[in-house]
């Protein structure tokens, strides 16, 4: 699960995130609306088409144009219409479920990262 949190507040929460160009767009039936007011900012990316903004309010505090989606995207960029990504101090971040723990890599993985290691050295540690 994706989500994208601010002020504690989840914004959206998806398992079927685009992501195009490092942002991860959620599907619209993922996305609280009640926390996003449209504005007028717009901007052009010549190969997705052109963005319209939201402003992110949670609690009455602003944060403005964190939001964006394609509403009519180019062919090239079909698969996000209607999606929308987030920035501007927004966290999204994919969250693990209830009980899961991280495990420790394998030694032969963990070898690398010892001081003895020709990788260490070349990065500078004695």
């Amino acid at each position: 699960m994706t989500q994208a949190t601010w002020k504690g507040i989840v914004l959206a929460d998806s398992d079927a995130t685009v992501v195009v160009e490092g942002n991860h767009y959620f599907p619209p039936d993922s996305v609280q609306w009640e926390h996003l007011e449209a504005n007028a900012k717009r901007s052009v990316c010549p190969w997705k088409g052109t963005a319209s903004y939201y402003d992110v309010v949670v609690d009455g505090a602003v944060n403005r144009n964190a939001a964006w989606l394609y509403p009519r995207p180019t062919p090239a960029a079909a698969k996000i219409a209607g999606y929308v990504a987030f920035w501007r101090g927004v966290r999204v971040a994919r969250q693990r479920p209830e009980g899961h723990r991280r495990r420790a890599l394998p030694f032969p993985f963990r070898r690398h990262l010892t001081k003895a290691s020709p990788l260490a050295r070349r990065r500078g540690s004695p």
